[in-house]
């Protein structure tokens, strides 16, 4: 299946007379539900070549797969069939009640999948069935294949006797996002990036490596305040930097969020510290000054219980070894949908990752790989991959402006942020993470090997001061390796002509390796 996931209104589309929905479409559809829906399935009334295909985004099943048409069917079709979503099955839950699904499940509790869907509406409404236990003995079922989603060890799944169920959802009832595995995903994790940067950190001097991890952080730091549309004051920038030095040292919690954010703002005269007590949108404004939302951050009363089991997901991930990627993505990703305070939820949502990356110890101490100026690069990219999941969301908040001209939302949209696929969001993260692996973090250790070369080269031919040497390779390099006029009349008068063809000569050749290996 294609990691990218188009929302579809099931109730809007409509099929052939040789079609018919199947699974979580005709459930919604029966039921008269709505809920963000990833790709929809039907069953077609002949054979489909391979079983299965696509047609105007819909899967099109086999006629062999056809369930019987009733509550039963379609669930286990699901189940068995569709990516796994918690949020149409949280919504299916509390429509038909524990009731009808008691007897569904009752009907042939052994089941396989019906063992799953047992434990799944447990686990999302905290109601228990009126069943008893299964029997002692049998084998236990993952309720995730491994193989197409990222869960993490065996050794982190945890056992669940009464459904005779290994539960190795990557998150509670509170906040379990779920990423897929896929070709793109996979092609980045057997890359061993990790490995990589060791690589590169084994064969790099001390003194270059400090140098190149130190113009990375402010390149991270200035970046992420680029992406907001801002230029910050010098000891802003300085003081955002060290926040960013500073990740992964501390355990991540709720107290050391609300500190990285007290470091952020640290005028609180017109944005109040803490989480905030009132809605929050992105977007623009109309000519009156009222609302036009792009997308709505989670409700103000639902901010504790998200960021709390925001929270128990991080530590779930970090212990059940979820690739440290992808355990990056699922939490800054999901604080930056939850949108906890009135500013700077970006930036500490870009911090996040730096967090992650250096607790589960993918980033080398002291190294903060350059995420945000990759983003800022990629601005299109990172804004699309963001409104496609948000976009979703959206149809299914009922928002209206409030005296402020501020938001006020009046449905329950707690669900809406709890859940969701993340993979379209944590292929772009690694493809930035690869980047700065392979290409930037290099790139920026042999210039400094160049520049270093460079230096020497100099000394041996000219007695000259090194701030003015580094000058003069700035204005050789940045001018076809050729030293303009205005600065030969200028800073380098004292220079005979044949020493600046000397030091031209010199100083390209201390940077052919580098310009060989682009």
């Amino acid at each position: 299946m294609s990691a990218h996931l188009p929302f579809f209104d099931t109730h809007a589309l409509a099929l052939d007379a040789s079609r018919r929905w199947v699974g979580y479409a005709a459930l919604l559809r029966g039921l008269g539900l709505e809920a963000p829906l990833g790709p929809a399935c039907a069953v077609a009334d002949g054979h489909v070549r391979g079983s299965v295909r696509v047609e105007a985004g819909v899967r099109i099943f086999d006629q062999r797969y056809r369930p019987s048409d009733d509550l039963a069917g379609h669930l286990l079709f699901a189940l068995k069939h569709e990516t796994l979503d918690l949020l149409v099955l949280s919504r299916l839950f509390r429509h038909l009640g524990r009731d009808v699904v008691a007897g569904i499940v009752g009907a042939n509790p052994a089941r396989q999948y019906v063992r799953r869907l047992w434990f799944l509406y447990e686990w999302l409404t905290g109601e228990e069935l009126p069943l008893a236990d299964l029997p002692s003995g049998g084998r236990y079922v993952p309720l995730l294949d491994a193989s197409q989603y990222f869960v993490g060890e065996p050794t982190g799944w945890v056992r669940v006797a009464r459904h005779k169920i290994l539960n190795n959802l990557p998150g509670s009832a509170a906040f379990c996002p779920l990423v897929r595995r896929t070709p793109a995903l996979d092609s980045f994790v057997e890359q061993t990036l990790g490995a990589q940067v060791q690589a590169v950190m084994g064969r790099t001097a001390p003194d270059v490596w400090r140098r190149a991890a130190s113009f990375l952080l402010l390149a991270d730091s200035r970046a992420s305040f680029a992406i907001e549309g801002e230029r910050p004051a010098r000891n802003r920038l300085e003081r955002w930097a060290q926040v960013i030095q500073q990740a992964g040292r501390q355990a991540l919690s709720m107290d050391e969020i609300l500190r990285m954010h007290d470091a952020l703002i640290h005028d609180d005269r017109f944005v109040a510290k803490g989480l905030r007590t009132q809605g929050v949108f992105l977007g623009d404004r109309d000519r009156l000054g009222d609302p036009i939302p792009e997308f709505i951050g989670a409700r103000a009363q639902d901010l504790p219980g998200l960021l709390a089991g925001l929270l128990d997901a991080h530590r779930l991930h970090g212990a059940c070894g979820i690739d440290p990627v992808v355990h990056a993505a699922v939490v800054a990703f999901g604080f930056v949908f939850i949108h906890p305070f009135e500013d700077g939820n970006g930036r500490l949502h870009r911090a996040l990752i730096h967090h992650i990356l250096a607790e589960r110890g993918f980033a080398p101490a002291g190294l903060v790989f350059p995420v945000s100026a990759v983003m800022l690069d990629r601005i299109h990219d990172y804004r699309d991959a963001l409104r496609a999941h948000s976009g979703r969301l959206m149809p299914f908040i009922d928002w209206a402006p409030d005296a402020q001209r501020n938001v006020i939302v009046h449905n329950d949209t707690a669900e809406l942020y709890r859940y969701g696929d993340y993979t379209e969001l944590a292929e772009f993260l690694y493809g930035c993470v690869a980047h700065t692996v392979t290409d930037v973090l290099p790139q920026e250790v042999r210039y400094l090997q160049c520049h270093d070369d460079a230096l020497t080269a100099i000394a041996q031919h000219i007695d000259m001061p090194q701030s003015l040497a580094r000058d003069l390779i700035m204005f050789i390099t940045q001018n076809d390796m050729k030293l303009s006029a205005r600065r030969r009349k200028n800073e380098f008068a004292a220079l005979t002509d044949d020493e600046v063809r000397t030091l031209e000569t010199e100083i390209a050749r201390a940077f052919d390796r580098e310009q060989a290996s682009k």
